[in-house]
């Protein structure tokens, strides 16, 4: 009798210890499985719903610095472009790298601008533009009046007169194909152009304007 308890005392933890192993081995394999779906779902959202891009240069001022970070909503997802609206869009013709610009009319629309004066016309009425840098003097090669193909958008950077755009012969207007997504939330602010600083306070959502 004394024999068979001490074997029952031997049996017992190690029964214990493979079902501790056991546990062990199901949280892991939760852990990992939570893991793996999370690392996915954080692809799919930059592939098929927002992107993090980056502006390059200086031809948003004083909207956007050169270095700022953006999310950029999918146009797969967005496609309806309004005036006002912040998009980035890539025609390797014009340029590699995707470029960051403002949609100043869309399609069916005609675009007039005078360079004497440095005021911009959609449709014959005169925009009020207060987020630009400096009235539009700079031609580019575009002739206007210019009416916005089917399809189409005409963009501007808001710092006019140093920024390449749909006034150079070379871009034009842009069929929306061309467009990434349109720039909804300002993560991490790049640093200003005369002082070097970062104004953190600048981080939040991109409205529309128009």
């Amino acid at each position: 009798m004394w024999k068979k308890k001490a074997q029952e005392a031997q049996t017992e933890p190690a029964g214990q210890e493979t079902s501790r192993k056991k546990e062990e081995g199901r949280d892991l394999y939760e852990w990992t499985q939570a893991l793996v779906c999370s690392v996915l779902a954080v692809v799919l959202l930059f592939t098929f719903v927002v992107r993090l891009i980056g502006v390059d240069g200086h031809s948003m001022v004083p909207t956007l610095q050169d270095g700022d970070r953006l999310l950029v909503l999918n146009s797969l997802l967005d496609d309806d472009y309004q005036y006002g609206d912040i998009v980035v869009l890539r025609k390797d013709t014009f340029m590699t790298e995707p470029i960051v610009k403002r949609v100043i009319a869309t399609e069916g629309q005609t675009v007039d601008i005078d360079f004497a004066s440095g005021s911009v016309y959609v449709d014959g009425e005169l925009l009020e533009e207060d987020y630009i840098n400096e009235p539009t003097y700079v031609e580019e090669g575009t002739e206007f009046p210019l009416t916005v193909p089917e399809g189409s958008i005409f963009v501007m950077g808001d710092n006019r007169n140093h920024s390449s755009d749909s006034r150079s012969s070379d871009l034009g207007t842009v069929d929306t194909r061309y467009v990434i997504g349109r720039a909804v939330f300002l993560l991490f602010p790049g640093a200003d152009e005369t002082t070097g600083e970062r104004d953190f306070g600048r981080i939040g959502g991109i409205d529309r304007i128009g």
